[in-house]
């Protein structure tokens, strides 16, 4: 299992998979043909389907740049391409095609370019199940996040403290700006409305929904505005973590040191899950994006609670299982509609995981290990229509409103 370094990673949103992912490709190709006239970039799948909306020929370009760039969204898919998320890089000179690579962007941001598995990061977990992972602690007599920074070494923790702040960062960004996001649906940002309202009488609990919903929603709108955010695991679902953990830092009175040390329970949650599932919306629908954030916010929030190993992985469950079957089917290809509010709706329900865990611990039946199979085996399973194609769910319904 890699670094959980490699489910938070800071960069520009829509979306992990279409804009970030093939810029890391871009620039590996860019940087081994920097004497190519002119380069071609097939999309293929999920790629094709929503990548002008997700903003992926436009990074393309961007990255590309000087270089004359063509973009091809191909709508057929050669009988070789196997991964939804497939790219061919094409480099001309003088007309001529003289090299070719193919990238997957198989979520988070992460790329595999077949042939070039030694170029991927390296394994650093021994444990590759949370089974696993809780023998390990138990002989060790060891917490979680102690686990992780033995693991990985004291400078995990340096670069969690850079993720936290960049977390917070957007936060404030996006409670900040108001107006609509770019794109057809002129979605009118929420953040600030939410932040700011207030009731004459305002019940602590519909106090603690509403700023739990408004940091979500701050750190998504962020995202849809192509702005600088944390995958956690991905851009589409960036906003759940960062949510969670900022309310209960304010109200809990945390210091940024504790909030790290979540951080490294809700990675290590993450990095479970792509490690023997997906956090793919492209190969295993919205609850391998959605579902995995509210599983690593639950995490993390039981261990900033100081609840135990037992209880953190049954958080983690309660909060996986409960998306079972989530599809993503993102309306005309933005990462707006349903996702924005999709954010929020998560980051509570992590809430209630966290709450669940400590009151019925003793009463569960499934593992999060048994869980996070699960999810996998719905994804795979799942009609590709709702697999971030825009063909499906929402998406369909409401390219026919006027027909319904």
């Amino acid at each position: 299992m890699k670094s959980v370094r490699e489910v938070f990673k800071i960069g520009r949103g829509p979306s992990s998979s279409h804009t970030m992912g093939p810029e890391r490709a871009a620039l590996i190709f860019k940087k081994e043909h920097p004497d190519a006239d002119a380069y071609q970039v097939m999309l293929y799948g999920s790629l094709c389907k929503t990548g002008k909306g997700h903003g992926t020929d436009r990074v393309l370009y961007e990255t590309l740049s000087p270089v004359p760039t063509e973009v091809i969204f191909c709508k057929e898919m050669p009988e070789d391409v196997t991964h939804p998320n497939t790219m061919d890089f094409i480099a001309l000179k003088g007309g001529q095609v003289y090299d070719t690579m193919r990238a997957l962007s198989v979520g988070g941001g992460d790329i595999q370019i077949p042939g070039r598995e030694a170029e991927q990061s390296e394994d650093v977990y021994p444990e590759n199940s949370f089974a696993e992972v809780m023998e390990f602690c138990q002989f060790r007599t060891l917490d979680l996040a102690e686990y992780v920074e033995l693991t990985e070494g004291p400078q995990i923790r340096e670069y969690l403290a850079t993720v936290w702040e960049q977390m917070k960062k957007t936060i404030q960004e996006g409670l900040e700006t108001e107006g609509l996001l770019p794109g057809p649906l002129k979605v009118e940002r929420k953040a600030k409305k939410l932040y700011d309202f207030r009731m004459e009488h305002d019940h602590p609990q519909v106090s603690e929904t509403r700023l739990i919903s408004a940091y979500a929603f701050a750190t998504s709108e962020q995202n849809a505005d192509c702005g600088t955010v944390v995958t956690a695991p991905t851009c589409g679902s960036c906003g759940v973590v960062p949510a969670v953990f900022k309310y209960v830092q304010d109200h809990r009175g945390l210091t940024d040191d504790q909030m790290i040390s979540g951080l490294e329970v809700a990675g290590l949650i993450g990095n479970l899950i792509k490690q023997k599932a997906s956090v793919s919306g492209a190969e295993c629908g919205c609850q391998a994006e959605i579902g995995s954030a509210c599983s690593m916010a639950a995490a993390g929030l039981d261990y900033l609670y100081g609840l135990s190993t037992n209880q953190i992985q049954y958080a983690a469950e309660i909060a996986l299982e409960h998306h079972l079957g989530l599809t993503c089917d993102p309306i005309l290809g933005l990462v707006q509609v349903p996702c924005i509010e999709r954010n929020a709706v998560a980051a509570t329900r992590a809430m209630n995981a966290c709450n669940l865990s400590f009151f019925l611990s003793d009463t569960q039946r499934i593992s999060f290990d048994i869980a996070v199979r699960t999810m996998y085996e719905t994804g795979i399973s799942m009609n590709k229509r709702f697999l971030e194609t825009s063909e499906g769910g929402l998406a369909k319904m409401y390219g026919r409103r006027n027909t319904i």
